[in-house]
């Protein structure tokens, strides 16, 4: 990095952890987004170069969600005279359930906060990380942007005020990552959720949502284990996913403490005690897949406590 010119990396997240919809999320070490941003003489944000996408994303400044939620930064903070030129590498698949574009938006945030030597707290920047979730999938949740941008295992207590905390977690927790190569929209998979839910279903997810919360303090895997079942969204959203309730058996023969669909979809994860059942997993899945023809990216990792960070 020199003063006009820096190269970031966001991390992908998991969200909703199972049983906590819109509220839980975590990030990982990989895969993950990197942003090139250079600041020019022209007040304005231009888009140069997007590749990893295969021509999917916008290269309009006023409809890329990098370049949106790094607008609603500049305007908070009264500088809307600064230019620059955003290069955007993808180094995660699109519509993966991994939080591509949250991945995307912190690192353009992330960018711009560090070129403007912006001492604030990095949590400042949620909001406008919001921004760009509202434009990728039409719904401002912070579940795959908190992580993102904070690092680490997060709750969105409150949305409305936004309170976020950010939670411990077991330091030998592994996370196994496997992306089938089917399309599940975000938007679509949130159409499908049921809008109304019975009174004891309801008791039992608070209880999983608490459970999930308390074994992460207690340092508690098994308590974690047990905690992480969603009876509202997955047996809904599972139905886009092929042979995901084989895949969980698989998992959960070979040692995983959990398996569950990550964010709307289709990328499934396994939590393990240690890397090398995490490792075993991902290929016995992927393996899996490709007996029913299905190809796949496989991904293992501990959470990522870091968040954005520059590189190169």
């Amino acid at each position: 990095m020199n003063e006009n010119n820096i190269k970031v990396f966001a991390p992908a997240t998991v969200a909703n952890v199972v049983c906590g919809f819109d509220v839980l999320g975590f990030a990982v070490n990989e895969p993950g987004d990197e942003v090139v941003m250079r600041m020019t003489g022209k007040p304005g944000i231009t888009i140069s170069k997007i590749t990893g996408d295969n021509g999917r994303l916008p290269m309009d400044p006023a409809k890329n969600t990098v370049s949106v939620s790094v607008q609603h930064y500049l305007k908070s903070i009264g500088r809307n005279d600064i230019g620059l030129d955003i290069e955007l590498h993808k180094k995660m698949p699109i519509g993966s359930g991994l939080g591509s574009s949250s991945a995307s938006t912190v690192a353009g945030l992330f960018a711009i906060k560090t070129l403007l030597g912006d001492e604030t707290d990095v949590a400042s920047l949620l909001p406008f990380a919001m921004k760009g979730e509202e434009m990728a999938c039409g719904h401002g949740h912070a579940d795959n942007v908190a992580p993102a941008l904070m690092g680490g295992f997060v709750l969105i207590r409150s949305y409305e005020p936004l309170d976020v905390v950010r939670l411990p977690h077991p330091e030998g927790l592994y996370c196994a990552i496997i992306f089938p190569d089917v399309d599940v929209p975000t938007r679509e998979a949130r159409q499908i959720i049921r809008k109304n839910i019975q009174m004891k279903d309801a008791v039992t997810q608070w209880g999983n949502i608490a459970g999930l919360v308390s074994g992460l303090f207690l340092n508690d895997i098994d308590l974690i284990g047990r905690s992480m079942k969603d009876i509202l969204v997955e047996p809904v959203r599972s139905m886009l996913i092929p042979d995901f309730y084989k895949m969980r058996e698989i998992a959960m023969e070979m040692g995983a403490v959990s398996f569950g669909i990550s964010g709307s979809g289709p990328s499934v994860f396994a939590f393990t005690r240690d890397e090398d059942t995490a490792h075993r997993l991902t290929q016995k899945l992927q393996q899996h897949l490709t007996g029913i023809k299905i190809g796949s990216n496989i991904y293992v990792s501990t959470i990522n406590d870091k968040g954005p960070r520059a590189i190169g």
